[in-house]
């Protein structure tokens, strides 16, 4: 649980976002004042083709109290409008607070409300309930006016667009491009009055160098006069609402769906909360369904490299093994030529082949899996099929120049134009960290699979040239990526692999010099710089336009989730002795930390090279969350 009890001025609270989900991939998101500051935010973003299609909906609902026969009512609402915000109803919010459902507490001079935001389960459903007592007040009309924008969440809304408007009483239906948003409210009434409100501004956008202006169309506002204690609820949906839902019985029914598993202590529980907001449903092969993970929100979807990376924290570490198998399931049953797709398309849910690590890594997951769940079955009648096709693809030759080199068993990939390992910045023709060739971290991913699949003449061959390969000094460790006779000696996190992994290419002597040199370079409270401060090309701020942010990207913006493989190559070269067991705690508390900020119960994607790490990129990634749970319980946080 979050709270916040100090409101009057905007910072820090305006910073601060808050994420609900539902288990399809739609979501609610929107700061802690409630003011919109992303083009993602609202209040409905529905998953149209579980768990991608995803249609923002409703953006948000301007609300106002008219008290006794005061001549203006007091709004409760805050919206940028340029360089303004209008109106400031963040003035009357006493307190915020985020578990599953969102609730904010206003004193609206005497008249008390507190309004409490539901993502039903499992549904494109959304109920705005508001708990009022008039207090010394002889009356208080309470008005809500919707605004809709039934748009790829992707895009922005501007005036010219025609909707269709239905109204009876207390519900309507607004239609747009073959989408339909349905409200009702349970007591009360609507008044149609069809508008448009133009120039919402999203900062975040202008920081981003995107387009950051919105129209919005407001259809008609719903009313409710109290002279008592008492509640209304606004629904919205993007299926028709037959009977009112109840807002306790869809909340128990979406707690009862979490069915989240007890941990420990409550740091590993709030880690567990965080960590179930990614896993979500998706249909398998053959039209059952399964699971998957998203990579992140406000706009990933189902990445590969990503789900396999993040499985053993977000699904294993916490029971979830059911999940697990369904998750792997999904993406063994879409190999093609001896790889895992690296993600499915946003709107036609096809999978698309263009990553070299992704596939390793679900040779890495698969294991891990049969490790801990001792599930044969499926490993065998399964995984273990799809990753011996990986590793067949992989020394054959695939796509993507993707192919082991018969001189030195080592794998090569990708051309002077592509990026296919997890540093893929790219933009247009520029290629901001070219990695062509042989990288370091996918022949130590590939080591490692070889050693689990029993290859052992082939694994020997590997780890025999992986030193003469990579290897640069006791002072700076292991190159990057190796072309021909080119080895880029710059250093980068990638060499962290090579101690991490159940299997290492190393000797223990060299894999405490990998740790020793990423500690010394690379290590801040947040996680790993992607390339060190001394390096020249190191870009220690994210921010501007797209080219700019994709430039600092992986050239020293620091990432959360390799602090994972950062502690297990630490606690291994350190014997797992209580003293190391000690200091990788302390490494792992400031992420746990940053909880209470940026995307407040999550960890964002990326921080800030330079200090003080401001959180960047996307608000809550998963294997952020997933590597950090995953060390919260194995080191009894």
């Amino acid at each position: 649980m979050y709270r916040s009890e100090t409101y009057g001025e905007l910072s820090p609270h305006i910073e601060r976002e808050w994420l609900l989900t539902n288990g399809t991939g739609s979501f609610a998101m929107s700061t802690a004042v409630g003011c919109n500051t992303r083009r993602y935010h609202g209040l409905l973003v529905a998953a149209t083709l579980p768990p991608v299609g995803r249609i923002l909906a409703l953006s948000r609902v301007a609300e106002s109290v008219s008290i006794d026969n005061e001549a203006l009512p007091v709004e409760l609402s805050i919206n940028r409008f340029g360089d303004l915000h209008i109106p400031r109803g963040d003035r009357y919010l006493r307190r915020f607070e985020l578990s599953d459902i969102a609730s904010f507490d206003y004193d609206a001079d005497g008249v008390r409300i507190t309004k409490q935001i539901l993502l039903a389960w499992g549904k494109p459903l959304v109920g705005i309930r508001y708990q009022l007592d008039p207090g010394s007040r002889k009356r208080a009309e309470l008005r809500l006016m919707p605004f809709v924008a039934l748009r790829d969440f992707h895009a922005l809304l501007h005036k010219g667009q025609t909707y269709d408007l239905t109204s009876h009483h207390g519900s309507l239906t607004v239609g747009l491009n073959g989408h339909r948003l349905h409200l009702a409210i349970d007591r009360g009434q609507f008044t149609e009055r069809p508008d448009w409100w133009y120039d919402h501004t999203y900062p975040i956008e202008t920081e981003r160098g995107m387009e950051d202006r919105e129209d919005l169309f407001a259809p008609g506002t719903f009313s409710f006069e109290f002279t008592s204690q008492g509640s209304v609820t606004l629904w919205a949906s993007m299926q028709p609402i037959t009977v009112l839902p109840d807002f306790d019985a869809e909340r128990a029914r979406a707690e009862q769906s979490r069915a989240l598993k007890a941990m420990p202590t409550p740091t590993q529980n709030r880690l567990v909360r965080a960590a179930e907001q990614f896993i979500c449903k998706r249909n398998r092969p053959g039209g059952s369904q399964g699971a998957t993970i998203l990579a992140g929100f406000p706009w990933f979807a189902d990445w590969g490299r990503d789900t396999m990376i993040s499985l053993p924290g977000l699904l294993l570490s916490t029971g979830r093994h059911q999940q697990a198998g369904q998750v792997l399931s999904v993406f063994a049953g879409h190999v093609s030529r001896g790889m895992i797709p690296n993600l499915f398309d946003d709107y036609t849910n096809e999978p698309t082949y263009n990553t070299v690590d992704a596939s390793l890594w679900f040779i890495h997951a698969a294991h891990q899996y049969l490790r801990i769940t001792r599930d044969r079955e499926l490993f065998e009648s399964l995984l273990l099929p799809a990753c011996q096709e990986i590793i067949a693809g992989y020394r054959d030759g695939t796509r993507y120049d993707i192919r082991m080199d018969p001189a030195d068993a080592l794998i090569s990939s990708g051309s002077p134009g592509t990026q296919l390992t997890w540093m893929d910045a790219k933009m247009g023709d520029i290629v901001f960290t070219p990695r062509h060739g042989k990288a370091v971290e996918i022949n130590a991913l590939w080591y490692n699979a070889l050693c689990l699949l029993g290859e052992t003449s082939l694994a020997e061959r590997v780890k025999e040239n992986f030193v003469k390969t990579f290897w640069v000094s006791p002072f700076r460790g292991l190159a990057d990526v190796v072309l021909g006779q080119h080895r880029d000696s710059a250093i980068r996190p990638n060499q962290i692999f090579a101690a991490s992994l159940p299997h290492s290419p190393l000797t223990l002597e060299q894999q405490f010099v990998v740790v020793e040199v990423v500690k010394r370079e690379l290590l801040t409270p947040v996680g790993l710089r992607t390339l060190a401060v001394s390096e020249p090309g190191y870009r220690g701020r994210y921010e501007g336009n797209q080219f700019y942010r994709d430039r600092a990207y992986h050239n020293g913006t620091v990432w959360p989730w390799l602090i994972g493989h950062f502690l297990d190559a630490y606690l291994r070269v350190h014997k797992n002795s209580e003293s190391a067991r000690e200091q990788a705690r302390a490494w792992l508390r400031p992420l746990i930390d940053s909880l209470e900020t940026g995307c407040v119960g999550s960890i964002s994607e990326c921080f800030e090279g330079d200090a003080p790490h401001r959180p960047v990129a996307a608000s809550a990634q998963a294997w952020s969350v997933a590597e950090v749970l995953r060390l919260a319980v194995e080191l009894e946080l």
